[in-house]
């Protein structure tokens, strides 16, 4: 299908459509052609092992789909509630 096609859209979200099944119990959301993950975890240690774990599973899913992760245009971002505003 060409690029800027009127069914490129819709064919791509029904591909797409199963990408919750390789991390079933996790928070994945979807925007355009961007995937994005938000895994959580109180510990930074098991953040990061949940966060790698995750890639891993998502990379299988991203082969089996005959896709790839492109790994320019990963990043990750941390947040933590820990620190405190100065008021």
């Amino acid at each position: 299908m060409p690029q800027g096609s009127v069914l490129g859209p819709i064919l791509f979200l029904i591909y797409m459509n199963d990408i919750y099944k390789a991390l079933p119990n996790e928070n994945i959301k979807l925007f355009a052609d961007d995937t994005n993950l938000f895994p959580f975890d109180k510990n930074g240690k098991s953040l990061y092992e949940k966060a790698a774990e995750c890639l891993n599973k998502l990379n299988q899913w991203f082969f089996a789909n005959k896709l790839t992760l492109n790994l320019t245009k990963t990043c990750y971002t941390v947040f933590s509630g820990k620190k405190k505003l100065k008021t």
